[in-house]
């Protein structure tokens, strides 16, 4: 539609107080429409869009095209953490077509709000507790927050309690509380108030904690007790008791306690009642040894008070007749052979059963009823010896005996004195049950047999590796039948395999682990051998290859490349390129030619295209680029060759048919406009790199630290020349000349790091004849201007002192460094002679 002014007071900007419940009208605008406009306004005005984005706000109409912008409530708007203005884009269309655009702003205005408190006050009302006796000190610390991030004030309510708070929110306590003498429980009212003058009120909680200082005492005077083993969980042993002078009246809040912990006693802590827990076994150690139990019992009047008492209590076990007569193990496993001699001895059973109880007349025993399946075969040489030996001898090939391998037998064991546990403990008994199972082991008598002597199988030669091409299956009469495990001994390798088949060791099934090759072994010969781990047996298995259209064409060259002329004539074999073919199962009759990629506009072609297994390349048609025809100057041609030449186009579809693939990479060089006979060169371009090798590490180690100690040298040299040379000062009343050489030297050497550009000479040069400024002292040189005066170094100064007979006087002295004999120098030394320094 058009854009014409619609929106009538917008643009605009308006504001809206943080908090506004939805509803709240922001601005006002109006709706201006065509007089053509008949039916008013086709999109109602909407706030298609905002900035940043919000869903805060919304238009409503107010009738007769006025409209206003309110608030949604969702979200609210919050001045703190949400964005201070908003930009609405107000859309509007009339029936005309005509629509209008505008931005309405919105700034949110902050509000004064209440202060908030946080933590646990903000949800609930919080619990202070006090332990009576504890001095005055900070008891909480409020938590509220300003939403303004004004400084709050805190106040407490009511006035007259024995508490204050800070003025950072810091409830103390004015006083030391005694339990007996002051209020139990106290309720805070904590104020906190904003500048602005809203606040908000919270109820703290106070309990006063009661303590204890007075140690328990018992009440119980009995030290030993007796029982006798093997009780119950849970029979009460005594009954101990204590009190405590802080609370006579709530022996409950006492608490009991073994001091170690103790596998057979538990005492309930809140009771005091001590009661077994665990089983009480007088045969067993360390009861066996020492039958009295100590347990020291602690009172305490809370689970963490200091305040404790402790008694030591015996407990002495009495020994009963609890304990039948048991074997380890109670169960036997033996084997015997088949066919074993009667009488054979199988097992001792008195080796591996007891009686544990203390008192010698409880713990004898014999051996009775022996029974179970097979029993007739077994006997026991006699009741106290528990010897088990065999009656008859066992065939598993017999038919009365074919399908039993294990015989299981029963015999029990049994106190000889009486016992005196059966009416206190029914499910005890006097005897043991023994289990033994004997096991007949088979002998292995008969060699495995193979179903054929001789196995065939023809597999295709495109077999896929892993599939199986056949199976062979043997067995013997032993019973149990044995388990026949199946192997290739020999047989089956090729130049590139040594072994190309594989055999199930369970199952017999032939399997092929390399790809067969009829045009390499047309037949393969195991020997394949079934073993029941003591005997074996072979077989002859022959494999018969069976040929398949499985190799691919081979041409040579695979890949060519080469330029034409753009001028070459049609039906020319371009540049004598030929490809020859084979194919290992193949005829050379049977193969074809064709360019499946590249041969744009079909300018390349084979002859012959099929029936040979040589073929050359040909140009078709000429290229065309003036008319636009042609485009491509570079042609990758990507050539394949099928062996199905003989196949009529029915056979095409249901045979193996293989593709050999040849790649051409052919440009096209346009006429040239000069020609320029060129004879073809080569350069050789030698780089040499130094490599750093990481096992050398210790060349630029020596080298770096031979240069470090080869400097400090030098420098250690100098210092001792200067030394040397500063020492050697003559005497006072000694030649002149000898201490002016003395001070010049020094001087040198003092200010060599001192210079400065300036150019004290000059000199004409005797090439070009023109004048140049050079540095006496550093030999610096530069032309000379012809407008510049010559540059003078000013005079060092030197001072030395001598002591004689009459006293103290300075010398100052001239140093110069440079012996060049200059007429410049010579007039420089004559200004700078040494001169006195007043003292």
């Amino acid at each position: 539609g058009r854009r014409t002014q619609l929106l009538k007071g917008l643009p605009a900007t308006s504001t809206v107080e943080e908090n506004a419940a939805a509803g709240v009208s922001v601005y006002t605008f109006n709706v201006t429409v065509s007089p053509l406009s008949s039916e008013g306004v086709a999109i109602l005005p909407t706030i298609v869009n905002s900035n940043p984005l919000t869903e805060a706000f919304a238009i409503e109409s107010k009738g007769d095209l006025e409209y206003r912008v309110v608030t949604t409530g969702n979200p609210v708007l919050d001045y703190e953490t949400m964005p201070k203005s908003f930009d609405l884009q107000i859309f509007v269309e009339d029936t005309t077509g005509r629509t209008d655009l505008n931005i309405l702003t919105v700034r949110v205005i902050d509000k004064n709000e209440r202060p908030i408190f946080r933590g646990n006050m903000a949800i609930q009302t919080v619990t202070i507790y006090v332990l009576e006796g504890t001095p005055p000190e900070c008891i909480y610390q409020v938590d509220a927050a300003d939403p303004e991030n004004a400084e709050l004030k805190y106040s407490l309510l009511p006035a007259p309690v024995p508490f204050l708070v800070s003025e950072r929110g810091a409830v103390f306590s004015t006083k030391e509380f005694d339990y007996e003498k002051d209020p139990h429980c106290y309720f805070l009212n904590i104020t906190v108030t904003d500048p602005g003058g809203l606040n908000s009120t919270k109820t703290v909680n106070i309990n006063i904690i009661n303590i204890n200082d007075e140690r328990p005492y018992f009440t119980t005077k009995q030290r030993i007790y007796r029982i006798q083993e093997e009780q119950s969980p849970g029979t009460v042993v005594a009954n101990i008791t204590a009190k405590d002078p802080d609370d006579e009246d709530s022996p409950r809040k006492l608490f009991y306690s073994i001091q170690y912990s103790n596998r057979y006693f538990s005492i309930n802590p809140s009771t005091g009642v001590l009661q077994v827990t665990g089983r009480i076994d007088r045969d067993a150690l360390p009861l066996r040894i020492h039958p009295n139990i100590s347990l020291i019992v602690v009172v305490e009047d809370s689970p963490r008070s200091s305040h404790a008492s402790e008694i030591e209590i015996t407990i002495i076990i009495d020994d009963i007749n609890d304990n039948p007569p048991e074997c380890n193990p109670s169960t036997f496993r033996k084997e015997a052979n088949e066919n074993t001699a009667a009488g054979t001895f199988l097992l001792d059973l008195r080796n591996y059963c007891k009686d544990i109880d203390v008192d010698p007349s409880n713990n004898r025993f014999n051996f009775t009823g022996l029974s179970g399946f097979g029993s007739n075969n077994f006997a026991l040489e006699s009741a106290l010896s528990g010897r088990l030996v065999m009656t008859e001898s066992i065939d598993l090939e017999n038919p009365a005996n074919l399908g039993v391998e294990v015989y299981s037998l029963t015999a029990r064991v049994q106190d000889i004195a009486c016992p005196d546990y059966s009416s206190k403990y029914p499910f005890y008994t006097s005897f043991d049950i023994i289990y033994i199972y004997i096991r007949i082991k088979p002998v292995n008598e008969f060699f495995p047999v193979f179903s054929d002597l001789a196995y065939e199988f023809n597999v295709s030669e495109i077999t896929k590796v892993g599939s199986s091409i056949g199976k062979v299956t043997a067995s013997d009469k032993d019973w149990p039948p044995s388990v026949i495990t199946y192997s290739i001994v020999a047989g089956g390798g090729t130049r590139d395999y040594t072994n190309i088949f594989w055999i199930s060791p369970t199952k017999g099934d032939v399997k092929i682990l390399a790809r067969l090759d009829y045009e390499t072994t047309q037949k393969h010969i195991l020997t394949v051998q079934a073993s029941d781990q003591e005997k074996t047996a072979t077989a002859s298995v022959t494999v018969n290859v069976l040929e398949v259209n499985d190799e691919e064409p081979v041409c040579s060259p695979n890949f060519y490349s080469f330029q034409i002329p753009v001028s070459l004539a049609v039906g020319t074999n371009i540049n004598g390129f030929r490809i020859e073919c084979q194919d290992r199962d193949s005829d050379p009759r049977s193969f074809r030619y064709f360019i499946n990629e590249g041969n744009m506009n079909n300018h390349f072609t084979f002859s012959p295209s099929a029936g040979s297994n040589t073929s050359r390349l040909i140009l078709a048609s000429r290229f065309d680029y003036e008319s636009g025809l042609d485009t491509n100057w570079i042609y990758r041609l990507r050539v394949h060759i099928t062996d199905d030449n003989l196949l009529s186009p029915r056979d095409r579809t249901t045979h193996i048919i293989k593709t050999g693939t040849v790649t051409l990479s052919i440009r096209v060089i346009p006429n040239p406009t000069t020609v320029i006979t060129t004879t073809p060169g080569f350069s050789v371009v030698t780089k040499r790199e130094n490599l750093y090798s990481e096992s050398a590490w210790y060349v630029p180690f020596t080298i770096t630290f031979g240069s470090l100690l080869l400097l400090g040298l030098l420098g250690y040299l100098g210092f001792l020349l200067v030394t040397w040379a500063c020492t050697r000062s003559p005497p006072a009343g000694k030649a002149e000349g000898a201490s002016l050489i003395h001070f010049t030297f020094c001087l040198s050497l003092q200010t060599m790091t001192k210079l400065n550009t300036v150019f004290d000479g000059e000199a004409r040069d005797p090439i070009t004849g023109k004048m140049y400024e050079f540095n006496t002292q550093s030999g610096a040189r530069r032309w000379k201007k012809s407008n510049e005066v010559l540059q003078l170094v000013p005079a060092m100064q030197v001072t030395s002192s001598a002591t004689d007979n009459s006293g103290q006087g300075p010398d100052r002295a001239e140093a110069p460094c440079n012996n060049e004999p200059s007429e410049k120098r010579k007039e420089l030394a004559a200004e700078t002679k040494p001169a006195a320094k007043p003292s």
